[in-house]
């Protein structure tokens, strides 16, 4: 447990890169978001996509997370399962501060009618029409499905290198392709639209958090043999 909280703090080194980036990528789309909203000729509510730019930042720390602090971590012999758990917990802990702030964003949106312009940034529609834990599951599931998806690149790097990368890549594009057009091919569209109709942001954070642990496994199998 020594070693795995030793990671957390070997990656918080850098605590501008794991905690003032993504507090300035927040507040800078919230910025841009309300310079648009007062700009737009109408009493109407207003939404815009700005609250996801942290999200994509998550998928960039995974990246950093592996391809720069993991030949540092090698060099200290610490092993790669403590590695892996000290990152995992770490980037856990910051998807659930990043969720608070959304949530307690959302209050004050709501109690401010949308910063005094009808325009919304931390609450969007069907995300944050239910329950707020169930809003919290499906934020901090996104969070972590973002960083996860990065850190699995990038072990998939470290392991196979450029080649390597490429072929995962390519490969994964094609399964989607594949499957896309399967779905098409058997008329399965209209089946797959109804089942995600039925589905509310609860659900889905459980579909999503599924998908996270068969990657977190993936990435992990993937970690034991990879070179620094």
């Amino acid at each position: 447990m020594s070693r795995v909280v030793a990671v957390a703090s070997m990656q918080l080194i850098n605590k501008w890169a794991y905690v003032g980036t993504p507090l300035l990528v927040l507040g800078g789309a919230l910025a841009l978001s309300l310079a648009i909203y007062a700009m737009v000729p109408t009493d109407e509510v207003k939404y815009g996509g700005g609250s996801q730019a942290p999200f994509w930042y998550f998928l960039v720390l995974g990246i950093q997370s592996m391809t720069l602090v993991f030949p540092f971590s090698q060099g200290l012999s610490i092993s790669r399962r403590a590695f892996y758990l000290g990152t995992l917990g770490l980037f856990s802990l910051m998807a659930a501060f990043m969720t608070g702030i959304y949530l307690l964003g959302g209050v004050l949106e709501e109690a401010t009618n949308g910063w005094g312009l009808q325009g919304y940034f931390f609450q969007l529609p069907w995300i944050s029409d239910g329950a707020w834990y169930a809003t919290g599951a499906f934020l901090f599931v996104a969070m972590m499905f973002m960083f996860i998806i990065g850190f699995w690149f990038a072990t998939v790097f470290k392991r196979w290198g450029t080649n390597g990368l490429l072929i995962v890549g390519f490969g994964s594009a094609a399964v989607l392709i594949g499957a896309a057009a399967l779905s098409t091919v058997l008329q399965w569209w209209g089946t797959i639209g109804a089942w995600f109709a039925q589905q509310t942001p609860l659900s889905i954070s459980g579909w999503a958090a599924l998908v996270c642990a068969v990657l977190a496994a993936g990435s992990y199998a993937t970690l034991r043999r990879a070179t620094p």
